[in-house]
């Protein structure tokens, strides 16, 4: 019984690993073999290339990217303990009171240590 249920699974992901191979051996097939000074370059919209294309940017961004990751992350989370609050009862409160609790230290310690003023 269970067998049946194994065989499919790995029958999937042998057809999946055939499918990523072939994908890999048609791409060197179909791939261009004329490497050339101007094919090497970045594709810039067809204006002259100038400078590196290599930029830093400052560490504000990733970290307003991540918080604002962590934010989404808490409504996935806490969308479906909304939608059954009713049947869930008072642990579950709780639960997610510790939960929002967390993560509001977290913005509190990144406000106090100023990472969401913009500079």
């Amino acid at each position: 019984m269970y067998i049946q249920g194994y065989a499919i699974l790995v029958s999937f992901i042998g057809f999946s690993l055939c499918f990523a191979l072939a994908a890999i051996i048609m791409s060197w097939i179909v791939q261009p073999k004329a490497p050339g000074k101007l094919k090497q370059n970045t594709y810039e919209c067809g204006m002259k290339l100038f400078g590196d294309s290599r930029v830093q940017y400052d560490v504000k961004y990733y970290l307003y990217a991540l918080l604002f990751l962590i934010f989404d992350i808490e409504a996935v989370f806490l969308f479906p303990w909304a939608v059954a609050y009713d049947k869930l009862g008072l642990f579950a409160l709780i639960e997610a009171l510790i939960f929002l609790g967390i993560l509001i230290i977290g913005l509190v310690y990144a406000w106090k240590k100023d990472a969401l003023r913009w500079h």
